[in-house]
């Protein structure tokens, strides 16, 4: 399973967001100059993240876009599910469409994978990614 840029660069501008002072409302442009994200690319991603209520937008010269709920509420499941679809790492996991769906030899393994894909992804929130995010500079490096 791969997550594609969809996935990493929504995870990457909501966790920007979550790292700004609560109810402080952020514009693509400047999520996109602190990220790298394209400005427009932005605006593409945050389509199904409002739709999900991961992300709520105000429209105008003030405007901008917050986190539609709180950061300890939102799961990086929650974001990639939104953007990605289905974290199945194959159909047959979840669809009982499959004519050999009770005798398949591979099926177990896939529900398997799929249990661990979506217990990990559950159990992170933004708040966790914060956390670590703030983590990361309090730490010394030395050669």
């Amino acid at each position: 399973m791969r997550i594609s840029t969809k996935g990493r660069y929504s995870l990457e501008a909501l966790l920007y967001m979550a790292l700004l002072p609560s109810g402080e409302y952020s514009s693509t442009r400047s999520i996109s100059e602190h990220t790298g994200i394209s400005d427009g690319y932005l605006e593409q991603l945050f389509i199904p993240l409002r739709k999900a209520g991961i992300v709520q937008g105000i429209r105008g010269p003030q405007g901008g876009y917050l986190t539609g709920r709180g950061i300890d509420e939102i799961t990086v499941g929650d974001v990639l599910r939104a953007v990605e679809g289905s974290l199945e790492p194959v159909e047959c996991v979840t669809s009982t469409v499959c004519p050999v769906r009770d005798t398949c030899t591979s099926r177990h393994t896939w529900s398997e994978l799929y249990a661990e894909i979506t217990d990990c992804v559950d159990s992170i929130t933004l708040k966790d990614l914060t956390a670590a995010f703030k983590s990361m500079d309090q730490m010394e490096y030395a050669i």
